[in-house]
């Protein structure tokens, strides 16, 4: 069984006292926003079940998510929108995002672990971490909120553009999204740069 708080516990033991988990959910879809979260956890209370949020069905996300926000010492939830990937591409928007979201917290982090191989443009020691959500606490705890989160926007778009069905594929390139794009042309929460074949 993996140790979740292996990197943290090394942290915290060599004299941090505030370490920040960040992951992005939302680099491969075609529609919507890329999604970053930043979470500062305690961890004398550790939540059961916290691990990769693509491991997890909605059901036991939604539920993390809210025992997640209710304990942290301090999160926040940054995105960038289509335009912006568009014009700067996928992996500098993610990089930005997840930026942004370490900067929003309340609380300055004394470091900050990354999910995947990024370095990030901040002040703050950082260690990227392959796989870190299924791997690390903190960072998991931060990709069950960016989920959450960004699931509940792609179904509230799907209201507003209801020929893509963004409530079933969150925007990602299932059959019937790209049928769909073929068949209604793009709406403006599509990625320009992700869609050039179809239009």
């Amino acid at each position: 069984m993996t140790d979740k708080l292996f990197y943290e516990r090394q942290l915290i033991n060599s004299g941090c006292k505030y370490v920040c988990g960040t992951d992005e959910v939302g680099r491969g879809p075609l529609a919507g926003p890329v999604v970053c979260a930043a979470v500062v956890m305690p961890f004398d209370c550790i939540i059961e079940g916290v691990d990769d949020s693509k491991l997890l069905s909605a059901k036991k996300r939604e539920r993390l998510s809210a025992q997640i926000l209710e304990k942290a010492i301090a999160y926040s939830i940054s995105l960038i929108e289509p335009k912006i990937i568009d014009e700067i591409n996928i992996l500098e928007a993610t990089k930005l995002c997840m930026k942004n979201a370490v900067e929003g917290l309340e609380i300055k982090p004394d470091y900050v672990l990354t999910d995947g191989n990024m370095t990030l443009d901040i002040s703050i020691p950082q260690k990227s971490i392959i796989k870190g959500d299924g791997l690390s606490y903190s960072i998991g705890c931060a990709s069950i909120i960016a989920k959450v989160y960004r699931d509940a926007l792609m179904t509230r778009y799907a209201l507003t553009y209801p020929a893509y069905s963004f409530d079933k594929n969150k925007g990602y390139g299932t059959r019937g999204h790209i049928e769909a794009i073929k068949r209604a042309g793009l709406c403006p929460v599509h990625r320009r740069s992700f869609t050039e074949k179809w239009q």
